[in-house]
């Protein structure tokens, strides 16, 4: 156990996970960090969640904060949590997912030597059975320390997932998650990374993001245009940071959370006349920002083409998008 004069804040929203969340909380009271503390808000639970985190937070009196509050969704529960937060550093963690045992410990003691005000790590995705899925790789190819200033294709080529990184308080003064939205992680963490100088990351596979079975089959919906409402409010903030002459890594973000991911959640809309009208949306998006298909094409992720490095199924799926062919897609579908 390592002792260290700062604390770490790890903010747990519940809702609904009894069959997962023991094994979160577990390797979270394991930390190797010792000077933390873990902040749980069960969210309105109507399951077992709750019994389950009370019998944690009389186990481990000292590191488990437990708080129940009305159902308010995701964003408004870590709003919560960093409203209680007491720690230096804010990391948050999904219910349903665990961590290695050493995580916020590499990861505080990269922000503290690097004077860091974000730290990333890598994500495995495991499936119910603890098997490792997929690796991702975050930030391959570069330093341990990274200075925005000259490596700034770090904003466009990053994920912005809250849950494999640390994040420095201070982030969050004037800042929060944005709520009854959904993909909140790609409206706020990019706003939060303008306001760094250096970031830090470590190439371990610290954060285990389970896929589950009966998340897999979620139905999608027209929510999907929060992806395009997200990158607008990241643009906003963009023209006033002291990045806002980045004109390509902007434009290279658009296109990759505003263009390909988009895309990526519309292949899976069902409804015809909802696919219809987000490819509308999508389209629009393209022209006020005068993102061109050739722009697209060419676009490269971490030095790669990325439409090249797709899987087939997708690169079809996007160059018939690309070509209008898009009736034929849901024939395809």
């Amino acid at each position: 156990m390592t002792n260290v004069p700062s604390r770490v804040s790890i903010i747990v929203p519940v809702y609904n996970v009894e069959n997962y969340l023991a094994k979160c909380l577990d390797s979270l009271v394991k930390q190797s960090l010792s000077n933390i503390e873990i902040i749980v808000v069960n969210d309105g639970s109507k399951d077992n969640s709750e019994k389950i985190i009370k019998e944690f937070a009389q186990r481990y009196p000292d590191k488990i904060k437990a708080f129940t509050k009305e159902n308010g969704g995701l964003s408004d529960a870590r709003n919560f949590g960093i409203d209680r937060a007491a720690g230096d550093y804010i990391g948050f963690v999904d219910s349903d997912d665990y961590v290695t045992e050493n995580m916020f410990e590499e990861m505080f003691l990269l922000a503290e030597k690097h004077h860091a005000k974000m730290v990333i790590c890598n994500i495995q995705k495991v499936d119910e059975n603890g098997k490792i899925v997929q690796k991702l790789t975050q930030l391959p190819d570069m330093p341990e320390k990274i200075a925005l200033e000259h490596n700034f294709s770090v904003f466009s080529d990053i994920s912005y997932f809250a849950c494999n990184k640390l994040f420095k308080k201070e982030l969050f003064n004037q800042k929060r998650f944005k709520k009854g939205v959904h993909f909140e992680d790609i409206q706020l963490i990019p706003q939060l990374l303008l306001e760094c100088e250096i970031i830090a990351q470590t190439q371990n596979f610290h954060y285990q993001y389970l896929e589950r079975t009966d998340s897999i089959t979620k139905t999608h919906t027209e929510k999907g245009l929060d992806m395009l409402k997200a990158v607008s409010d990241v643009e906003q903030v963009f023209g006033k940071s002291s990045y806002s002459n980045k004109s390509k890594e902007l434009k290279n973000f658009q296109i990759f959370e505003g263009v390909y991911s988009f895309l990526a959640y519309l292949a899976y809309v069902k409804k015809d006349e909802i696919f219809y009208s987000m490819s509308d949306q999508l389209d629009l998006f393209m022209k006020e920002r005068q993102i061109k298909i050739q722009d697209i094409l060419k676009y490269s992720r971490f030095g790669k083409n990325y439409l090249l490095s797709l899987p087939l199924k997708k690169k079809i799926f996007y160059l018939l998008f690309f070509g209008g062919q898009k009736k034929l897609i849901r024939k395809l579908i």
